[in-house]
């Protein structure tokens, strides 16, 4: 059920721009979403469709090369009176104020977020000292406590160990240990499942989704499986070509899906596929950021692609107060447009099953 609550983060139109060998590529076009305190967002797009970058921007680890050309990014957590635009800072001692104490990021790759050559312990207990000014055994009592928290048997012993010593699944909970221990409002998980196998992703999964109810945190996921998301999020955020072309909550997107590229997503889903029917590809690739793209970036690859489709962008239509998508196939003019049959079978397992 979406959480109607305060908005945490308020994002107005975001264009964000690289300079790749003296080109410039448009990551972000023109983003505007609104995150709600307490939340799950799922935001869900092929590889490349401008997912990370986009979340990045809220924490101030956008690569060197990449800058905020235009835009706003409201942040309402410290102060809902005072909110503070995200999009101009510029320091590292601007990002200090809010990386890891006010957003936290969960990266895909354990390994690399690990030191090494330090214990799992010293590791948690430097956040705890950076973000909660504890120190010494307070800071020792804490890390083991939030190791207990995200699941780690025989915890103070677990905490002398290096990561090395642990499994991968194990390691992704000590990452999101490291993140819990800043103790912050919006936690950032970046394709948290990705190395791991399915039934070590559901406990991950699991595990986020009780630390947000214990610590009443606003999750965002990011991730290219629309299945991994079906059990965790409020709302789902569909994005491509650094566009988002649809959101709602998680049932209008599963069950009622109105962008073309939302209908591909889902019909490439392997666990969706009809015995005897080959599995479906998105033909295609998406298009060349470098470029100005002119109407539906889908368009190219869209089979039902409309001829306005590759003339002019189109706005949002709103399909309810919390489900908009951004196709012509929504303007009252469009010729009527059926979904692929598969879309139309997962509406009716929804419509004749027990969901409803």
């Amino acid at each position: 059920m979406l959480n109607n609550g305060d908005i945490i983060l308020s994002v107005k139109d975001l264009h964000v721009k690289f300079s790749l060998r003296g080109k410039v590529l448009n990551a972000i076009r023109g983003i505007s979403l609104d995150l709600h305190k307490g939340e799950s967002l799922a935001i869900v797009g092929e590889s490349g469709s401008g997912k990370s970058v986009f979340t990045k921007n809220f924490i101030g680890l956008l690569d060197k090369n990449g800058w905020v050309d235009s835009g706003e990014i409201w942040y309402y957590g410290m102060d809902p009176d005072h909110p503070v635009d995200l999009a101009k800072y510029k320091t590292e001692e601007q990002w200090q104020t809010i990386r890891g104490k006010e957003v936290a990021m969960v990266m895909q790759d354990p390994m690399t977020s690990l030191n090494p050559l330090k214990t799992i312990g010293w590791q948690i207990e430097e956040a705890l000292k950076l973000h909660q000014g504890l120190k010494g055994e307070a800071a020792s009592k804490k890390a083991v406590e939030i190791l207990q928290d995200v699941g780690i048997p025989e915890a103070e012993r677990r905490a002398k160990q290096y990561p090395h010593e642990f499994s991968g699944g194990m390691r992704q909970r000590v990452v999101i240990a490291i993140a819990m221990a800043c103790n912050p409002q919006i936690l950032i998980c970046d394709e948290p499942t990705t190395a791991l196998d399915v039934t070590i992703q559901a406990q991950i999964l699991q595990l986020i989704r009780n630390l947000k109810e214990k610590y009443g945190l606003t999750t965002i996921y990011i991730t290219h499986d629309l299945g991994v998301v079906a059990n965790v999020a409020d709302r789902i955020a569909v994005m491509y070509a650094g566009d988002i072309v649809e959101v709602g909550t998680c049932e209008e997107v599963f069950y009622d899906p109105r962008h073309p590229y939302t209908w591909a997503l889902l019909s490439s889903l392997p666990q969706l596929g009809i015995k005897g029917n080959d599995l479906y590809a998105i033909k295609g690739t998406p298009p060349n950021l470098f470029n100005v793209i002119r109407g539906d970036a889908f368009a190219p690859r869209n089979p039902r692609a409309l001829k306005i489709d590759f003339e002019h962008r189109p706005p949002y239509f709103d399909v309810s107060p919390t489900h908009k998508a951004r196709t012509w196939l929504l303007d009252p003019r469009a010729p009527k447009v059926d979904p692929p049959e598969i879309i139309r079978h997962i509406r009716n397992i929804h419509v004749g099953g027990v969901e409803e």
